[in-house]
């Protein structure tokens, strides 16, 4: 780098010297004090190129740090952008991976709940069928039985009504002499059994 810095000097000295040696060798003028005036141009080169020099020098070396410091400051920012970017895409592929896993949950826990509403409904659909078999027999159960009640009730309705109908009977029909003889005819019949 010095070098380089060196090399830029001599540049710039021999490019500054090249037009005062081309005028002193000029040589046809009528200036008696024609080396004085390049004694004197001479002397104002070096003068203004050391003066350049320096102020490139010292000029030159806060910029370079400058520069040197914002090329490790853009380096840094560049890494730090990249290691950002690379941290939100890991974060984007995780919540991708949660989103997926939760996707796939919720159809786990859907089915779960599918089949579960299925088998309840079987279940009530069962318990129904069972329910109304055991009203159905319990309905016929009642009714045989209230027709056995039925039955038992106009069973002795009838008897009932067959003794009233026979005394009526017996009263209009049999008179004392009947009685007699069917006391008679009774009292015979278990003397014979015995």
């Amino acid at each position: 780098m010095q070098n380089r810095n060196l090399n830029a000097l001599v540049a710039l000295l021999c490019v500054l010297l090249l037009p005062a040696l081309a005028l002193a060798s000029g040589g046809e003028g009528g200036h008696a004090d024609s080396g004085a005036v390049l004694k004197d141009f001479i002397w104002r080169c070096v003068n203004f190129a050391v003066m350049a020099g320096l102020i490139g020098y010292f000029v030159s070396k806060p910029i370079r740090n400058g520069l040197q410091n914002r090329r490790a400051d853009i380096e840094k920012a560049l890494a730090d952008a990249t290691a950002a970017r690379e941290a939100a895409e890991a974060k984007a592929r995780e919540y991708q991976d949660k989103l997926a896993k939760a996707a796939a949950e919720i159809d786990t826990i859907y089915a779960a709940i599918r089949r579960e509403g299925e088998l309840e409904r079987d279940k009530i659909l069962a318990s129904a069928r069972d329910m109304a078999g055991k009203i159905e027999q319990e309905a016929e159960a009642k009714a045989a039985s209230a027709v056995a009640r039925a039955r038992a009730e106009l069973r002795a309705e009838a008897a009932r009504l067959a003794v009233e109908l026979a005394e009526e009977l017996l009263a209009k029909n049999v008179t004392a002499a009947d009685q007699k003889r069917l006391v008679d005819e009774y009292m015979q019949k278990v003397g014979e059994l015995h």
